[in-house]
Order: C-alpha cells, then sequence, then structure tokens
C-alpha cells in the first residue's frame, strides 16, 4: 500500500471512530429529556459520569482497533502529516469540525510518546475558523413583543413542553412577568422591539432543566436563563426568571457538573453563549456542555498564545505551600498548575495513586458549584525562560520525579489545571467585618452542599477553598476528599474517669473513617471571634447527628436539591 492511500485509510477509521464516539454521546445525551421528564435523578446522575468515561474509552477502542488494522505504518511518524492532511479532506463539511480535530490528537497520542507532538501531525492549532464553509443551521427560536409580555411568555412555553403537565403554568407565567419586569427597566418591557431570543434545546443538568437565550432591544441585550423543575407528583414548575450576567455566569461555572444539550453545530453554539456571557472563555463553555476534551484543546491554545504574547512568568501561587500538591501560576492566567510532591508531610498517609484518583473522581461527581473542576495534562513542555527562578527552584526540588530541565525546555510530566482562586484564610484576613460574614456563611453552605452531593472535603480549613471572582466559596483541595457515606461520624464519648480529660492519648478508639464534628472548632478556626462568628451561622456542622441524617437520606436514594441560582420565595 502506498503511503498516500495509507493515510487516507487511517484518517477514514480516525474518522469513524469519532463518528461512534458523537453517536454513544448523542444516545446518552438525547435520554436526559426523558430522565428530567420521568424524574429518574440517579439515572440522571449516572448518565453524566458514563458520558465522561466514554472519550477515553472510545479512543482506546479506536485505538486498538487502529493497531489491529494496519500492523504496518501505521506508528510511522513521518507519514502522519500525510494522515493529517487527508483528515482535513473529511471534516471540512462537517458541522462538528472542531471537535473532530480534538478527536485526532486524542488518537495520535495514544499512539506516539509526547515528544512527538508537532502541529505538523496533530491539530495544535485549529484549521477551523479559516476552512468554515457549511450552511448555517437554525438553531434559536425568536419571539417578539408584538402584544402583551404575557402573550410572548405563553408562545414560549406553548413551545418548549413536555410529555409531563405543567403543576400549574398560569400561575408560573404570572410570577415570570413580574421578575421580568422588575429584572428590566420599566422602558424596555413596552419597547416593540423587545425581542426573546431561545436556544431552539433544552439543556438539563442533575435535577433541573434551562432554556437559555438572551433578551434584546435594538441598543441593549441581557443574558436570560429560565429554569425548570419537576417536582415528582407534582408535575413540572418554572422556577425562575434570571437576566443578570453574573447569575447566569454562575450556571455555566466551572464548578457545575456538564449539562445534556442537544447541538447540532457546537461552534455555533458556543458562540451564542460567548455573546451572552462575553466573560465566559470558549474552553469553559465547551466544557459546561459536556464537550471536556475539546475544552483542554481550547484551553491549551490558549495558554500557548499568552506565553508567546507577554512578558508573564510561572509563579508559585500565593497561598500556604500544600503537603501533597505543589501549585504554580501565571500572574495573567486565571488557572494553576498542581503537580503532586515527591515526599508528604508525616501527618499524610494517602500515595500518589490514591491523589490521582481523588483527583479523577472529582471529574464524574456532581460538583454542586462548590468544586472547582480540573484538567489533567501529561508532558507539558514550557520554555525555561518562563520560569521565576525561585518557583522552578522549588518545583525541582519538591517534584524532581515530576518536573525536569532539559535544555532551554522545562517538562512537566504530570499535572492538573485549575481556575485560580484567592484562597479563602488570605481572603477573610484582609477583608472587611461584612466581607468576612459573608464569605463564612458561603463556607458552611459550601460544606453543606458538598455534603448533600455525598462528597466530604476531608481537609476542611479555610487554606483549601477559594474565593471565586462572583464571591463564591469553592473547594479545592481532593487529597482527602470521600464519599460521604464511606465516613463514621461520631460524637466524643464522655470521659470515664476525670484523669481521662487530662491523658496525652483519647480514652477512646478510633479508626480511620472515624470523624468527630465536635472537635472542628478548634480545628478550622484559631481565631476566637471567627469560631464564635461560624458557630452561630453554622453550628449544626458541629453536631455527628446532622451528618448522620445526611447519610440516611442519600442511602435511601434521596437526590437532596442544590440550586445555582438564587430562588425567589413568594
Amino acid at each position: 500500500m502506498s503511503q498516500q492511500p495509507l493515510a487516507t485509510e487511517i484518517a477514514a477509521q480516525i474518522l469513524t471512530g469519532f463518528d461512534d464516539y458523537r453517536e454513544h454521546f448523542r444516545q446518552i445525551t438525547d435520554g436526559a429529556r426523558a430522565r428530567f421528564e420521568q424524574a429518574l435523578w440517579q439515572d440522571a446522575q449516572k448518565a453524566s459520569a458514563a458520558r465522561i468515561n466514554l472519550y477515553e474509552d472510545k479512543v482506546s477502542e479506536c485505538s486498538q482497533r487502529l493497531k489491529r488494522h494496519f500492523q504496518q505504518g501505521l506508528t510511522d511518524v513521518e507519514q502522519w502529516p500525510l494522515v493529517k492532511r487527508a483528515y482535513i479532506k473529511l471534516i471540512d463539511l462537517r458541522f462538528d469540525d472542531e471537535l473532530s480535530e480534538t478527536w485526532f490528537n486524542s488518537i495520535f497520542c495514544s499512539l506516539f510518546s509526547h515528544d512527538q507532538i508537532s502541529d505538523g501531525c496533530m491539530f495544535i492549532h485549529s484549521t477551523r475558523p479559516a476552512l468554515r464553509s457549511q450552511e448555517r443551521v437554525a438553531q434559536t427560536r425568536v419571539y417578539q413583543l408584538d402584544g402583551s409580555l404575557g402573550e410572548m411568555l405563553q408562545a414560549i412555553f406553548d413551545d418548549y413542553c413536555f410529555s409531563v403537565a405543567f403543576e400549574d403554568l398560569p400561575r408560573d407565567l404570572a410570577r415570570l412577568e413580574g421578575q421580568l419586569r422588575e429584572s428590566l427597566p420599566d422602558w424596555v418591557c413596552k419597547d416593540p422591539a423587545l425581542t426573546v431570543e431561545l436556544f431552539y434545546s433544552v439543556l438539563y443538568r442533575n435535577k433541573g432543566a434551562y432554556l437559555i437565550g438572551r433578551i434584546y432591544t435594538h441598543d441593549e441585550q441581557w443574558p436570560l436563563a429560565i429554569p425548570l423543575l419537576h417536582r415528582e407528583g407534582q408535575g413540572i414548575q418554572i422556577d425562575a426568571l434570571i437576566t443578570d450576567e453574573a447569575d447566569v455566569s454562575i450556571i455555566f461555572s466551572f464548578t457545575r457538573s456538564y449539562f445534556m444539550v442537544d447541538v447540532a453545530i457546537p461552534a455555533e453554539f458556543i458562540g451564542f453563549l460567548k455573546r451572552i456571557l462575553p466573560g465566559k472563555h470558549i474552553a469553559e463553555l465547551y466544557t459546561s456542555i459536556g464537550f471536556y476534551k475539546h475544552g483542554k484543546s481550547e484551553f491549551y491554545r490558549a495558554l500557548i498564545n499568552h506565553l508567546a504574547s507577554t512578558d508573564d512568568k510561572f509563579i508559585m501561587a500565593p497561598g500556604v505551600r500544600g503537603m501533597v500538591m505543589s501549585v504554580f501560576t501565571l500572574p495573567g492566567f486565571n488557572t494553576v498548575f498542581k503537580i503532586i510532591k515527591d515526599r508528604f508531610s508525616h501527618t499524610k498517609s494517602v500515595s500518589r495513586q490514591t491523589v490521582i484518583e481523588k483527583y479523577r473522581l472529582v471529574k464524574s461527581v456532581d460538583r454542586v458549584g462548590r468544586m472547582a473542576d480540573t484538567q489533567e495534562f501529561a508532558d507539558f513542555r514550557f520554555p525555561k525562560a518562563k520560569f521565576d527562578e525561585q518557583c522552578l527552584a522549588e518545583l525541582l526540588e519538591v517534584a524532581p520525579s515530576t518536573v525536569e530541565v532539559e535544555g532551554d525546555t522545562v517538562l512537566v510530566r504530570h499535572c492538573w489545571t485549575e481556575r485560580r482562586m484567592t484562597p479563602l484564610n488570605l481572603y477573610v484576613e484582609n477583608a472587611s467585618e461584612l466581607q468576612v460574614k459573608a464569605a463564612l456563611e458561603d463556607y458552611g453552605l459550601a460544606i453543606k452542599q458538598l455534603a448533600a452531593a455525598n462528597i466530604f472535603p476531608g481537609d476542611m480549613l479555610l487554606k483549601n477553598f477559594g474565593v471565586t471572582r462572583h464571591g463564591r466559596v469553592v473547594f479545592y483541595d481532593y487529597d482527602e476528599i470521600c464519599f460521604l457515606t464511606e465516613v463514621n461520624f461520631r460524637r466524643i464519648p464522655p470521659p470515664r474517669y476525670p484523669e481521662d480529660e487530662m491523658a496525652s492519648e483519647p480514652w477512646y478508639s478510633v479508626a480511620p473513617m472515624d470523624v468527630f464534628p465536635e472537635e472542628f472548632p478548634p480545628f478550622l478556626f484559631a481565631d476566637i471571634q471567627q469560631r464564635r462568628l461560624f458557630s452561630k451561622l453554622h453550628g449544626e456542622l458541629y453536631d455527628a447527628e446532622y451528618w448522620q441524617s445526611l447519610q440516611q437520606a442519600i442511602n435511601t436514594g434521596k437526590v437532596i436539591d442544590v440550586f445555582p441560582y438564587r430562588r425567589k420565595t413568594e
């Protein structure tokens, strides 16, 4: 077989593998509507985890199939520029062409070591924007203010209906109209140019469904999110109408699990989201709808462009040095890079493999807006000149098996990236009294909402939580997390004798998974005022029975509500 036909056939087989992945992705995603209508919440959680695992499973299948089919020539890296050119021709007319480039990259990386990576052999830079030529397909529905606001809202829900009836649609529409008038200036609701544009597919996540779009006039626009809930036995209800950009942005946060949504042309939908949420990077938007591998591609491209176009240098991230992970960052790039140290503090009993498993676990669970999403990378190569000397020296000291210097290049063999936040302990040091109260209130809510999602943070010190640009408190240190139902919450038994309380060792047995919430106050807060304030705000967290009641609810199959937006109660 000559080189060109061989390259063409390899390219075709790679694309066949991509089509197989996309079909299975669609099948899982398309089931979201039925799971919402039938209130199958545990099935929804399983489907979310299955869709995340699907990508690596299908890459592995495709790679093995290629190895069986092409025993000669497949691993000749010199012919992969031909494979790439053949592949470009095959994907030019596709509606998901940018995703197919990322798939090609994944297949290449599964076959070759990372030192073979080059833009000639794979898509380090996308070829898509310049080559995109397909006709546009309508992806939105448009509603104009031809009559009253109530009539326009009614028209929307004539189109967005379900096999399950609304509990009380007239009531909900009246409430939505009131919220719309509250949210927008008076003149907007009377402007005949007022238009609502909604993405044609409903977005599903956890126990909610969302209509997403925008409201606009000739001169202004506002993002629009309308969450829907299904209360078992009561029907579907419209829960809110959200037009604040920050609040809609939080719904698409990096701290949330991924939406299930039918998207015919991913790039156009991401463009639509980017227009209504300009503060979001497209990497985060792709990730938010389940294309997390392409989100990694877009993140990496943004990173190398930033390094090439700025004088930024990597420095150690501010905050208390970790006992398991070492964290560095770029001042002008809102990301931290986390590597596992070669040696842990003697107080840590976890292994390197356990830490890896904990971080990977976070990807597949419901993060309920309280855990930062992570991306795992292997064999990052950066110019040595892009590292602050002290930063590089520290990384080489604490993780020499992970960080190496190869001439003018620094090789980072394994790391995770996370959104950079202000460590909570540093935030409260410099905050006003009101800001401290708000932060500690949200810190307690974060712990409670993680617990509701069956996650126990383990190490709940303030230094392991961060504050986002929206002021939300988020957990980001995962080496001690576990499922809440694995923990044995206990009360400290009363002392047998007066001498027990004076002894250096406890008078009661302590198993590895035993936790005594009574011990939390001095452990979490050295500052006595903060300790007292938190006790007033969230004192139930110090009670073993509070945690046990959550465990009982989870063990009975209950999926507890955690809302990604502020709810208005009547």
